[in-house]
């Protein structure tokens, strides 16, 4: 539905003798000034390009006015732009500055072939959505849904960027897995109440390296915590070592992966781990002397206190060897708090308090990883089916890596060098701009009042000096 306001006049409480009115009447004027750094991005990471071509086009060549490459790029810059909803493209398309980021050869989109089309570039929202509902097979008499997407090469496709962000092979790497909770509010395929979490859900699981994401899976919530992640920690940990053959690689996560499966693959591949173990009375146990210590601590100095203790255990069922299990014995304002971790790391690698404090609670960041995730809108899992749903969540995970790789190019150094998506989105993007475009230029006159100027053009000072891939200028 078109907007009704295009016309209106808009009168607000006049500034002294002067009125204040307004309309939308500015013409070529957009919110989205800073995307063309992400577009700088795309042009030396190749990143949405190469999603693109993870698409098959089945569509009639002849009919064809948006291609594969535009309609994706289109929707990842959208989206790391703030714009998770399909229905805003219907208004978007006709943005001069998303047509230029989105590489239409006619930004204004005078020379649509249809009259009612033009001024409109971009494709409006009936459009976008046939890449998101295309099944994985596309049947002859299907009329419309015709771009179907490669599910797998997706996911090599995030294993490589991350491979590619590295100079050289690292000596040693950290995966980092988590389960979250997706919470659902239709009768979706595969929905179902999870009772952690306390709603109706999907229990996507998430692997990241750092800051980089390696995998976004979306899955049904009637599942241990754990499920499917072997599967996935193997293909990427493959991919890893076809490229850097002799990297030290080690898995962590919470007490929902501590599972037997996990650590004896890990073992058997020789892939360490450091994994929370659910408390229970043995292994409260084997600490009560280091937990008395703690409270004695507490009593006399009323701050936090630790005791460390590491100890060979194995469960009685679910385990099928001993392993190396640290524990903290702590003692907090609250009470008691003892927490164990499983390793197959040594004692002369990480000592228990190390391993703990620096290795284990290291993983407390990837929380952030996860936020990040929703900034940009991973949650929007609205359609009927689950496949759609975690195409939708692919394109959310592009605009991700996309915004990564601008964070890790462009804004080092600067003072948004750890902004999350969010900031980087209120003050690096959305930068008001006026856009002329002429038969030999598109001229960007951006916001004179903008109050991030130094920083934005040292970022864009530092794309400069990375390499346009391909070794095409930009």
């Amino acid at each position: 539905m078109s907007t009704e306001c295009n016309g209106k006049l808009f009168e607000f409480h006049p500034l002294g003798k002067r009125e204040v009115r307004a309309d939308f009447g500015g013409g070529a004027i957009t919110s989205d000034g800073g995307g063309l750094l992400l577009r700088e991005v795309e042009k030396r990471t190749g990143i949405i390009a190469r999603f693109a071509a993870c698409f098959q086009d089945h569509r009639g060549a002849e009919r064809i006015e948006h291609t594969v490459e535009e309609l994706v790029a289109q929707r990842v810059y959208g989206l790391a732009l703030g714009y998770e909803d399909l229905n805003d493209h219907d208004e978007l398309r006709r943005d001069p500055l998303l047509a230029v980021l989105a590489e239409k050869p006619d930004p204004t989109g005078e020379s649509r072939a249809r009259e009612r089309d033009r001024g409109k570039a971009l494709a409006g929202k009936s459009t976008l959505n046939r890449l998101e509902l295309t099944q994985a097979e596309v049947g002859e008499k299907e009329r419309y849904k015709k771009i179907a997407l490669d599910t797998a090469a997706v996911d090599r496709l995030l294993v490589e960027v991350f491979l590619e962000s590295y100079a050289q092979a690292p000596a040693e790497i950290v995966l980092d897995l988590d389960a979250t909770d997706d919470p659902l509010y239709g009768r979706q395929e595969g929905r179902f109440f999870h009772g952690y979490y306390g709603d109706y859900c999907y229990l996507p699981l998430y692997i990241f390296c750092g800051e980089a994401l390696l995998c976004a899976r979306l899955r049904r919530s009637n599942i241990d915590a754990s499920e499917g992640c072997v599967e996935e920690v193997e293909r990427i940990v493959r991919q890893i070592r076809q490229a850097w053959p002799t990297v030290k690689i080690i898995l962590r996560g919470d007490a929902g992966f501590c599972r037997e499966e996990l650590m004896r693959w890990c073992e058997e591949q020789g892939v360490d781990f450091v994994l929370a173990v659910a408390k229970n009375d043995r292994l409260k146990a084997e600490i009560q002397r280091e937990m008395e210590e703690a409270a004695a601590e507490f009593a006399q100095t009323g701050k936090a206190a630790r005791v460390f203790r590491e100890f060979t255990y194995q469960t009685r069922d679910s385990w099928s060897r001993a392993r190396r299990v640290v524990a903290k014995a702590e003692h907090l304002e609250k009470g008691a708090n003892p927490r164990f971790v499983v390793t197959s790391l040594s004692t002369e690698a990480w000592e228990a308090r190390r391993l703990y404090e620096v290795l284990y609670c290291g993983r407390g960041e990837m929380e952030n990883r996860i936020k990040e995730q929703l900034m940009l809108f991973a949650d929007r899992t609205s359609t009927a089916r689950m496949r759609s749903n975690q195409i939708r969540l692919y394109f959310s995970s592009l605009a991700y890596v996309l915004i990564e790789a601008l964070r890790r190019l462009g804004l080092k150094g600067t003072a948004l060098a750890r902004a999350q998506a969010t900031t980087i989105r209120l003050k690096v993007l959305k930068l008001g701009a006026l856009i002329r475009v002429t038969v030999r230029k598109v001229w960007i006159a951006l916001a004179g009042g903008y109050p991030y100027q130094e920083v934005w053009a040292s970022i864009w000072a530092q794309l400069q000096q990375v390499p346009v891939r391909g070794g095409i200028p930009a």
